[in-house]
């Protein structure tokens, strides 16, 4: 089918390993390339507990993470793959305020300077969002990274999210229209059963947020509309969704079998699964 080129962004504040394991593995293995982005350029870094294979995930009572796979993330996590990452502030625009002087001036050049961002992505053929607590810092409320998703969707190429990078999709919307781009879709996410009471912390920081800032699963529902549907598949191993060009994966359990699906979608044409 050709080698396919996959943009995957990554927060600055704690990835989880295997959520960038488990696609990576299946998109090379089938041929294609990914490149590395992070909101600043700064070398991304796995949450330390996503490398410990004794780390119990008090919302499931067990380890999630096998010493085979926090192997893996341990030797990827500090090989230079990630040393060198695409800068997305300095690639990407960022939108004006509307108080700001010459506003008219201002609007003229970001729109100009977003266009020739959006050229440069024609050279990418699908989009990968990492998940982890990390996003909810910097990529789920990140304007720039908004502009990047609503190109791929806008060229009808296939994003994949996982955990929390699916808030990103829900956010991401066209500041004329401001509609979802999900409405409509059908879609996976964190569950409320599977979120912390407490613990949400970032690299870079001693900030324990307790439970996290807001609940994904209420957020997708309502995003998705009457139209839609959110699939938790609480009580199931794994919640994996195509609505393309849309691949949604709920948690780090996920991994695989969401790079699997990005596969098919890139190299077969899948466009539905597990609804």
């Amino acid at each position: 089918m050709g080698k396919k080129k996959v943009l995957t962004v990554l927060s600055e504040h704690g990835y989880w390993g295997e959520e960038l394991l488990g696609p990576l593995e299946c998109l090379e293995a089938a041929g294609h390339e990914l490149e590395m982005m992070t909101p600043k350029g700064r070398r991304p870094r796995a949450l330390p507990v996503s490398m410990d294979p004794g780390f119990v995930d008090p919302p499931l009572g067990m380890p999630v993470t096998s010493a085979e796979t926090a192997t893996k993330v341990r030797a990827l996590d500090e090989s230079s793959r990630l040393a060198s990452c695409r800068n997305l502030s300095a690639w990407f625009p960022e939108r004006p305020y509307f108080s700001a002087p010459h506003f008219l001036r201002a609007l003229e050049a970001y729109n100009e300077n977003l266009a020739q961002a959006r050229r440069d992505l024609e050279a990418f053929d699908a989009l990968l969002l990492v998940g982890g607590s990390g996003p909810i810092v910097d990529m789920v409320n990140n304007q720039r990274l908004h502009d990047v998703i609503l190109a791929f969707y806008q060229a009808d190429k296939p994003i994949c999210a996982i955990c929390y990078g699916v808030a990103c999709l829900a956010f991401a919307r066209d500041l004329n229209e401001r509609k979802s781009i999900l409405w409509g879709r059908h879609v996976t996410g964190h569950t409320v059963e599977y979120d912390y009471h407490d613990g949400t912390g970032f690299l870079g920081s001693d900030l324990n947020m307790g439970p996290p800032p807001y609940t994904l699963e209420y957020i997708l529902r309502d995003t998705v509309g009457p139209e839609g549907a959110y699939h938790g598949n609480f009580g199931k191993k794994t919640s994996v969704i195509v609505d393309y060009p849309f691949i949604t994966a709920r948690s780090n359990q996920c991994s695989y079998e969401a790079g699997a699906a990005l596969v098919a979608v890139l190299d077969k044409g899948l466009r539905r699964k597990g609804w």
